[in-house]
């Protein structure tokens, strides 16, 4: 089981997963704050985000970066949020210039920008955040 997981989770098909999990969270949070307890869709959307990338970090350091913490704990949660804001930041540039300059549908906009970020969430955690 541990070469399984030291092979497979390890890079980025754990991350992958990682990934799946967060996304589930978010939108499993949006939902609620937004649907249940008829919270503004923005301020929805920013809580679901801030729980997400905690539940990122988590997983994240559950599955796929462990034993690799070479900072404080608050540091690299930190370091986790940060790089998530901009990632954030990068998704909605990136769907502004494809939506709004290059008329790119909505749906497909939002795929491209998820995988671009989703690219450079992953290399900044493993390049930076979790370097050996």
């Amino acid at each position: 089981m541990k070469q399984f997981l030291d092979k497979y989770m390890g890079g980025l098909f754990g991350y992958l997963i990682v990934g799946g999990l967060a996304t589930i969270v978010e939108w499993a949070g949006f939902w609620l704050f937004s649907e249940k307890l008829s919270i503004a869709y923005l301020l929805a959307t920013a809580l679901a985000f801030a729980i997400s990338t905690f539940a990122n970090w988590l997983f994240g350091r559950l599955l796929v970066f462990r034993g690799k913490q070479a900072q404080s704990l608050l540091r690299e949660i930190l370091s986790v949020y940060l790089a998530s804001i901009v990632g954030l930041l990068l998704n909605l540039l990136i769907m502004f210039l494809l939506v709004q300059l290059l008329s790119v549908e909505k749906m497909y906009a939002k795929i491209a920008a998820t995988v671009l970020v989703f690219a450079y969430n992953y290399l900044v955690r493993k390049l930076v955040i979790y370097r050996k």
